[in-house]
Protein backbone atom coordinates (compact mmCIF):
# COMPACT_ATOMS: atom_id res chain seq x y z
CA UNK A 1 0.00 0.00 0.00
CA UNK A 2 1.29 3.56 -1.06
CA UNK A 3 1.33 5.46 1.60
CA UNK A 4 0.06 9.37 0.36
CA UNK A 5 2.70 12.18 0.99
CA UNK A 6 1.88 15.20 2.92
CA UNK A 7 0.96 18.26 0.62
CA UNK A 8 4.15 19.87 1.24
CA UNK A 9 6.57 16.90 0.49
CA UNK A 10 4.46 16.41 -2.56
CA UNK A 11 5.03 19.80 -3.75
CA UNK A 12 8.72 19.26 -3.13
CA UNK A 13 9.18 16.00 -4.35
CA UNK A 14 7.38 18.05 -7.81
CA UNK A 15 9.81 20.70 -7.74
CA UNK A 16 12.72 18.31 -7.64
CA UNK A 17 11.04 17.11 -10.80
CA UNK A 18 10.45 20.23 -12.33
CA UNK A 19 13.75 20.76 -14.94
CA UNK A 20 14.24 24.44 -13.50
CA UNK A 21 14.59 23.29 -9.74
CA UNK A 22 18.51 22.37 -10.28
CA UNK A 23 19.26 25.21 -12.58
CA UNK A 24 17.59 27.70 -9.79
CA UNK A 25 19.33 25.68 -6.94
CA UNK A 26 22.64 26.23 -8.75
CA UNK A 27 21.99 30.22 -9.13
CA UNK A 28 21.36 30.69 -5.53
CA UNK A 29 23.93 28.99 -4.02
CA UNK A 30 26.39 30.07 -7.00
CA UNK A 31 25.01 33.88 -5.36
CA UNK A 32 25.35 33.24 -1.81
CA UNK A 33 29.11 31.83 -2.61
CA UNK A 34 29.73 34.67 -4.22
CA UNK A 35 28.14 37.61 -2.32
CA UNK A 36 30.40 36.01 0.97
CA UNK A 37 33.20 35.79 -1.01
CA UNK A 38 33.23 39.17 -1.65
CA UNK A 39 32.47 40.93 1.54
CA UNK A 40 34.98 38.85 2.92
CA UNK A 41 37.75 40.02 0.72
CA UNK A 42 36.44 43.68 1.66
CA UNK A 43 37.07 42.89 4.95
CA UNK A 44 40.95 41.45 4.28
CA UNK A 45 40.95 44.72 1.78
CA UNK A 46 42.12 42.26 -0.13
CA UNK A 47 40.61 41.38 -3.76
CA UNK A 48 40.86 38.69 -6.75
CA UNK A 49 40.14 39.03 -10.13
CA UNK A 50 38.04 36.59 -12.52
CA UNK A 51 39.41 32.61 -12.33
CA UNK A 52 41.40 33.76 -9.20
CA UNK A 53 44.19 35.88 -11.28
CA UNK A 54 45.58 37.88 -9.01
CA UNK A 55 45.42 41.82 -8.46
CA UNK A 56 47.47 44.12 -11.22
CA UNK A 57 51.07 44.21 -10.05
CA UNK A 58 50.82 41.89 -7.46
CA UNK A 59 54.17 39.80 -6.79
CA UNK A 60 52.73 37.59 -3.90
CA UNK A 61 49.75 36.66 -1.58
CA UNK A 62 49.46 38.61 1.93
CA UNK A 63 48.51 35.77 5.05
CA UNK A 64 44.88 36.14 4.43
CA UNK A 65 44.63 35.30 8.51
CA UNK A 66 46.37 38.80 9.15
CA UNK A 67 44.79 42.06 9.37
CA UNK A 68 47.65 44.63 8.42
CA UNK A 69 45.61 47.44 9.87
CA UNK A 70 45.66 46.24 13.63
CA UNK A 71 48.54 46.06 15.83
CA UNK A 72 50.69 48.14 17.64
CA UNK A 73 53.56 51.40 17.39
CA UNK A 74 57.09 49.60 18.39
CA UNK A 75 60.64 51.62 17.91
CA UNK A 76 62.73 50.93 15.30
CA UNK A 77 66.16 52.64 14.73
CA UNK A 78 65.86 51.85 11.22
CA UNK A 79 63.23 54.71 10.72
CA UNK A 80 63.20 57.01 9.33
CA UNK A 81 63.60 55.99 6.11
CA UNK A 82 64.70 58.90 5.10
CA UNK A 83 65.74 62.25 6.16
CA UNK A 84 63.79 65.59 5.90
CA UNK A 85 67.09 67.40 4.43
CA UNK A 86 67.36 64.57 2.06
CA UNK A 87 64.09 65.13 0.29
CA UNK A 88 64.70 68.50 -1.82
CA UNK A 89 60.95 68.37 -2.70
CA UNK A 90 58.85 68.74 0.37
CA UNK A 91 57.49 72.03 1.64
CA UNK A 92 54.98 73.37 3.99
CA UNK A 93 53.49 71.98 6.27
CA UNK A 94 55.02 68.75 6.44
CA UNK A 95 58.73 69.97 6.91
CA UNK A 96 58.58 70.42 10.66
CA UNK A 97 62.40 70.31 11.61
CA UNK A 98 62.94 73.03 9.05
CA UNK A 99 60.33 75.72 11.14
CA UNK A 100 61.91 74.41 14.35
CA UNK A 101 61.01 71.02 15.51
CA UNK A 102 63.73 69.80 17.45
CA UNK A 103 62.69 66.43 18.87
CA UNK A 104 62.40 63.15 16.46
CA UNK A 105 61.34 60.72 18.34
CA UNK A 106 57.89 60.50 16.52
CA UNK A 107 60.11 59.57 12.94
CA UNK A 108 61.32 56.27 15.00
CA UNK A 109 57.95 54.72 15.10
CA UNK A 110 57.57 51.90 12.84
CA UNK A 111 53.86 49.52 12.68
CA UNK A 112 53.36 46.25 13.93
CA UNK A 113 50.76 44.76 12.88
CA UNK A 114 49.99 42.09 15.76
CA UNK A 115 49.82 38.81 13.64
CA UNK A 116 52.40 39.49 10.73
CA UNK A 117 54.92 41.91 9.78
CA UNK A 118 54.85 44.51 6.68
CA UNK A 119 57.27 43.91 3.66
CA UNK A 120 60.17 46.38 3.97
CA UNK A 121 59.47 49.37 1.69
CA UNK A 122 61.57 48.58 -1.66
CA UNK A 123 61.92 51.60 -3.64
CA UNK A 124 63.57 50.07 -6.32
CA UNK A 125 60.77 47.68 -7.12
CA UNK A 126 58.12 50.77 -6.69
CA UNK A 127 59.90 52.21 -9.57
CA UNK A 128 60.36 49.53 -11.99
CA UNK A 129 56.92 48.64 -10.92
CA UNK A 130 56.36 52.74 -12.85
CA UNK A 131 57.93 52.39 -15.40
CA UNK A 132 55.94 54.26 -17.85
CA UNK A 133 53.11 54.32 -15.72
CA UNK A 134 51.58 56.45 -13.85
CA UNK A 135 50.77 56.70 -9.94
CA UNK A 136 47.86 59.41 -8.90
CA UNK A 137 47.00 60.77 -5.35
CA UNK A 138 43.43 62.81 -5.41
CA UNK A 139 42.19 64.71 -2.83
CA UNK A 140 43.01 67.46 -0.40
CA UNK A 141 45.92 68.85 1.87
CA UNK A 142 46.21 65.33 3.44
CA UNK A 143 46.69 63.20 0.33
CA UNK A 144 49.20 66.12 -0.96
CA UNK A 145 51.43 64.61 2.42
CA UNK A 146 51.45 61.13 1.24
CA UNK A 147 52.02 62.06 -2.39
CA UNK A 148 55.27 63.67 -0.74
CA UNK A 149 56.02 61.30 1.24
CA UNK A 150 55.84 58.68 -1.70
CA UNK A 151 58.40 60.81 -3.35
CA UNK A 152 60.35 61.04 -0.82
CA UNK A 153 60.74 57.31 -0.19
CA UNK A 154 61.20 56.52 -3.99
CA UNK A 155 63.82 59.92 -5.12
CA UNK A 156 66.71 58.83 -2.46
CA UNK A 157 67.36 56.25 -4.94
CA UNK A 158 67.38 58.20 -8.15
CA UNK A 159 71.51 59.40 -7.76
CA UNK A 160 71.21 62.27 -10.47
CA UNK A 161 69.26 65.25 -9.53
CA UNK A 162 68.77 65.79 -13.84
CA UNK A 163 66.85 62.65 -13.47
CA UNK A 164 64.14 63.71 -11.46
CA UNK A 165 61.60 66.70 -10.96
CA UNK A 166 58.06 68.01 -9.80
CA UNK A 167 56.32 69.91 -11.71
CA UNK A 168 53.06 72.06 -12.04
CA UNK A 169 50.16 71.79 -14.38
CA UNK A 170 46.68 72.87 -14.95
CA UNK A 171 46.84 75.74 -13.21
CA UNK A 172 48.62 74.19 -9.69
CA UNK A 173 46.02 71.66 -9.75
CA UNK A 174 48.17 69.29 -10.97
CA UNK A 175 51.46 68.07 -8.78
CA UNK A 176 53.42 65.71 -11.38
CA UNK A 177 57.11 64.03 -10.21
CA UNK A 178 59.05 62.17 -13.04
CA UNK A 179 61.62 60.05 -12.94
CA UNK A 180 63.28 60.40 -16.30
CA UNK A 181 65.13 57.12 -16.31
CA UNK A 182 62.05 55.53 -15.60
CA UNK A 183 59.38 56.89 -17.95
CA UNK A 184 57.07 57.09 -14.30
CA UNK A 185 55.21 59.67 -13.02
CA UNK A 186 53.85 60.06 -9.25
CA UNK A 187 50.85 62.78 -9.35
CA UNK A 188 48.94 64.42 -6.96
CA UNK A 189 45.65 66.43 -8.35
CA UNK A 190 43.84 68.73 -6.48
CA UNK A 191 39.96 67.54 -5.64
CA UNK A 192 39.28 68.06 -1.59
CA UNK A 193 35.77 66.41 -2.46
CA UNK A 194 36.57 64.33 -5.57
CA UNK A 195 33.38 66.32 -6.73
CA UNK A 196 33.32 70.00 -8.56
CA UNK A 197 33.35 72.53 -5.17
CA UNK A 198 33.64 75.97 -4.50
CA UNK A 199 36.77 74.85 -2.94
CA UNK A 200 38.74 74.11 -6.23
CA UNK A 201 41.41 76.44 -6.84
CA UNK A 202 44.23 75.14 -5.71
CA UNK A 203 46.07 78.49 -3.98
CA UNK A 204 42.79 80.32 -3.03
CA UNK A 205 40.66 77.50 -0.82
CA UNK A 206 39.42 79.16 2.09
CA UNK A 207 36.37 78.49 2.57
CA UNK A 208 34.05 78.82 5.49
CA UNK A 209 32.59 75.78 6.37
CA UNK A 210 29.09 76.96 6.27
CA UNK A 211 29.98 78.40 2.64
CA UNK A 212 30.92 75.02 1.20
CA UNK A 213 29.57 73.74 -1.53
CA UNK A 214 29.79 70.61 -4.07
CA UNK A 215 27.78 69.77 -7.08
CA UNK A 216 25.93 67.32 -7.61
CA UNK A 217 27.33 64.39 -10.49
CA UNK A 218 30.18 66.17 -11.33
CA UNK A 219 32.80 63.90 -11.15
CA UNK A 220 34.03 64.04 -14.69
CA UNK A 221 34.94 67.46 -14.12
CA UNK A 222 37.68 66.53 -12.19
CA UNK A 223 37.50 62.70 -13.51
CA UNK A 224 38.68 63.89 -17.30
CA UNK A 225 42.04 64.58 -16.02
CA UNK A 226 42.41 61.66 -14.10
CA UNK A 227 42.47 58.89 -17.05
CA UNK A 228 44.99 56.88 -17.95
CA UNK A 229 46.61 56.36 -14.52
CA UNK A 230 47.68 53.07 -13.46
CA UNK A 231 47.19 53.25 -9.63
CA UNK A 232 45.01 55.85 -8.20
CA UNK A 233 44.81 57.24 -4.56
CA UNK A 234 41.72 58.63 -3.65
CA UNK A 235 41.36 60.55 -0.17
CA UNK A 236 38.49 62.93 0.91
CA UNK A 237 37.09 63.74 4.13
CA UNK A 238 38.64 66.88 6.09
CA UNK A 239 36.57 69.33 4.13
CA UNK A 240 33.47 67.24 4.94
CA UNK A 241 33.71 67.94 8.59
CA UNK A 242 31.17 70.97 8.65
CA UNK A 243 29.07 70.16 11.81
CA UNK A 244 26.39 71.23 9.70
CA UNK A 245 24.22 70.69 6.70
CA UNK A 246 26.08 70.26 3.75
CA UNK A 247 25.30 72.30 0.63
CA UNK A 248 24.42 70.17 -3.00
CA UNK A 249 24.45 72.61 -6.06
CA UNK A 250 22.11 71.26 -8.38
CA UNK A 251 23.07 72.76 -11.35
CA UNK A 252 26.19 74.37 -12.04
CA UNK A 253 28.12 77.48 -10.69
CA UNK A 254 27.97 79.62 -13.50
CA UNK A 255 23.47 79.90 -13.23
CA UNK A 256 22.46 83.25 -12.68
CA UNK A 257 20.21 81.69 -9.62
CA UNK A 258 22.32 78.28 -8.26
CA UNK A 259 19.62 75.88 -6.89
CA UNK A 260 21.34 74.70 -3.48
CA UNK A 261 19.58 71.92 -1.81
CA UNK A 262 20.97 71.13 1.93
CA UNK A 263 21.08 67.77 3.28
CA UNK A 264 23.37 65.43 5.98
CA UNK A 265 26.70 65.37 5.66
CA UNK A 266 27.06 61.04 5.49
CA UNK A 267 24.11 62.14 2.61
CA UNK A 268 26.32 64.41 0.47
CA UNK A 269 29.77 62.04 1.08
CA UNK A 270 27.59 59.21 -0.05
CA UNK A 271 26.73 61.12 -2.90
CA UNK A 272 30.80 61.54 -3.55
CA UNK A 273 31.53 57.73 -2.96
CA UNK A 274 28.96 56.49 -5.65
CA UNK A 275 30.06 59.57 -7.99
CA UNK A 276 33.59 57.91 -7.15
CA UNK A 277 33.23 54.63 -7.66
CA UNK A 278 31.11 54.95 -10.91
CA UNK A 279 33.87 56.65 -12.80
CA UNK A 280 36.17 54.12 -11.18
CA UNK A 281 34.16 51.00 -12.81
CA UNK A 282 33.37 52.88 -16.00
CA UNK A 283 37.11 54.13 -16.23
CA UNK A 284 39.36 51.79 -14.85
CA UNK A 285 40.72 48.03 -16.26
CA UNK A 286 41.07 45.94 -13.35
CA UNK A 287 43.03 43.09 -15.33
CA UNK A 288 45.58 46.17 -15.44
CA UNK A 289 45.18 49.07 -12.94
CA UNK A 290 44.67 49.45 -9.11
CA UNK A 291 42.42 52.06 -6.98
CA UNK A 292 43.08 52.26 -3.18
CA UNK A 293 40.97 54.64 -0.88
CA UNK A 294 42.87 56.27 2.19
CA UNK A 295 40.08 56.49 4.97
CA UNK A 296 39.83 59.61 7.58
CA UNK A 297 42.82 60.82 9.06
CA UNK A 298 42.55 62.35 12.64
CA UNK A 299 42.56 65.35 14.10
CA UNK A 300 43.38 65.92 17.50
CA UNK A 301 42.52 69.35 18.21
CA UNK A 302 41.14 68.72 21.86
CA UNK A 303 43.69 67.19 24.37
CA UNK A 304 40.58 65.87 26.87
CA UNK A 305 39.93 63.69 24.82
CA UNK A 306 43.06 61.66 25.82
CA UNK A 307 42.88 62.86 29.15
CA UNK A 308 44.85 65.89 28.78
CA UNK A 309 44.45 69.51 29.53
CA UNK A 310 41.03 70.92 28.55
CA UNK A 311 42.37 73.88 26.72
CA UNK A 312 45.19 72.09 25.15
CA UNK A 313 46.00 70.01 21.82
CA UNK A 314 48.24 68.18 19.52
CA UNK A 315 50.57 71.50 20.52
CA UNK A 316 53.73 70.32 22.36
CA UNK A 317 52.82 66.47 21.89
CA UNK A 318 55.89 64.27 21.86
CA UNK A 319 54.36 60.98 22.61
CA UNK A 320 52.15 59.00 21.53
CA UNK A 321 48.44 57.83 23.12
CA UNK A 322 49.11 54.56 24.75
CA UNK A 323 45.16 53.50 24.98
CA UNK A 324 44.20 50.59 22.34
CA UNK A 325 40.75 51.58 22.18
CA UNK A 326 41.16 55.47 21.66
CA UNK A 327 38.95 56.50 19.20
CA UNK A 328 38.70 60.38 18.56
CA UNK A 329 35.18 62.33 18.27
CA UNK A 330 36.47 63.66 14.85
CA UNK A 331 36.46 60.50 13.08
CA UNK A 332 33.02 59.59 12.63
CA UNK A 333 31.98 55.98 12.22
CA UNK A 334 28.51 56.54 10.28
CA UNK A 335 30.44 57.79 7.62
CA UNK A 336 33.39 55.08 7.59
CA UNK A 337 30.24 53.25 7.98
CA UNK A 338 29.09 54.96 4.39
CA UNK A 339 32.29 53.84 2.57
CA UNK A 340 32.07 50.12 3.78
CA UNK A 341 28.61 50.47 2.59
CA UNK A 342 29.34 51.60 -1.45
CA UNK A 343 32.50 50.09 -2.01
CA UNK A 344 30.99 47.02 -0.87
CA UNK A 345 29.08 47.08 -4.27
CA UNK A 346 31.56 47.78 -6.22
CA UNK A 347 31.85 45.82 -9.70
CA UNK A 348 36.03 47.16 -9.49
CA UNK A 349 38.04 45.68 -6.64
CA UNK A 350 38.51 48.60 -4.27
CA UNK A 351 41.66 48.15 -1.41
CA UNK A 352 40.99 50.30 1.44
CA UNK A 353 44.02 51.74 3.53
CA UNK A 354 42.12 51.71 6.83
CA UNK A 355 44.79 54.29 8.33
CA UNK A 356 42.63 55.83 10.83
CA UNK A 357 42.87 53.57 14.12
CA UNK A 358 46.95 53.56 13.71
CA UNK A 359 46.52 56.90 12.69
CA UNK A 360 44.75 57.94 15.96
CA UNK A 361 47.43 56.93 18.38
CA UNK A 362 49.70 59.91 17.18
CA UNK A 363 49.28 62.94 18.49
CA UNK A 364 53.16 63.18 18.72
CA UNK A 365 53.34 63.42 14.58
CA UNK A 366 51.26 66.50 13.83
CA UNK A 367 52.97 69.98 12.51
CA UNK A 368 51.91 71.59 15.04
CA UNK A 369 53.34 75.09 14.95
CA UNK A 370 56.09 73.95 12.96
CA UNK A 371 55.16 75.37 9.49
CA UNK A 372 54.62 78.48 7.43
CA UNK A 373 52.78 81.22 8.47
CA UNK A 374 51.03 82.51 5.64
CA UNK A 375 49.48 85.30 7.70
CA UNK A 376 51.64 87.22 10.45
CA UNK A 377 50.63 85.60 13.75
CA UNK A 378 49.23 88.34 16.14
CA UNK A 379 50.77 88.89 19.60
CA UNK A 380 47.31 87.04 21.48
CA UNK A 381 48.71 84.03 18.78
CA UNK A 382 51.74 84.10 19.85
CA UNK A 383 51.46 83.78 23.38
CA UNK A 384 49.27 80.89 23.31
CA UNK A 385 50.47 78.87 20.71
CA UNK A 386 47.59 76.07 21.40
CA UNK A 387 45.79 79.15 19.41
CA UNK A 388 47.40 78.64 15.98
CA UNK A 389 48.77 74.85 16.51
CA UNK A 390 48.11 72.91 13.24
CA UNK A 391 46.36 69.74 14.32
CA UNK A 392 45.12 68.16 11.08
CA UNK A 393 48.58 67.67 9.03
CA UNK A 394 51.60 65.55 9.68
CA UNK A 395 55.39 66.29 9.37
CA UNK A 396 57.16 64.20 6.85
CA UNK A 397 59.21 61.86 7.50
CA UNK A 398 56.60 60.55 9.79
CA UNK A 399 53.17 59.00 10.27
CA UNK A 400 52.39 58.92 6.25
CA UNK A 401 55.00 57.41 5.26
CA UNK A 402 53.61 54.57 7.19
CA UNK A 403 50.58 55.07 5.03
CA UNK A 404 52.75 54.54 1.68
CA UNK A 405 54.15 51.55 3.65
CA UNK A 406 50.70 49.55 3.66
CA UNK A 407 50.09 50.95 -0.16
CA UNK A 408 53.30 49.39 -0.78
CA UNK A 409 52.11 46.03 1.34
CA UNK A 410 48.55 46.05 -0.57
CA UNK A 411 50.01 47.14 -3.59
CA UNK A 412 52.48 43.67 -4.03
CA UNK A 413 51.19 41.60 -1.67
CA UNK A 414 47.21 41.83 -1.47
Amino acid sequence: MKLALPSSAALLLKGFRSPYFFTITALILFMTILYNEDYRAYLRSSWTTKKGEKLAFAVGEADSSCDVFSGRWVWDDHHPLYEEAECPFLSSPNVCQLHGRTDTDYQHWRWQPQACSLPSFNASLMLDTLRGKRMMFVGDSLTLGQFYSMVCLVQKFIPSNNAKSITMEMNRSLKVFTAKDYNARIEFYWAPFLLESNADNPKIHRVKQSDRVVRKDSINMHGDHWKGADIMVFSTYIWWRTGLKFKILQGTFDDENNDIAEVATEEAYRMAMKGMLRWVNKNMDPNKTRVFFTSMSPVHESAIEWGGDEKGNCYNQTVMIDDANYWGSDCKKNVMAVIEEEFRKSRYPITLLNITQMSSYRKDAHTSIHKKQWDPLTPEQLANPVSYADCVHWCLPGLQDTWNELLFAKLFYP
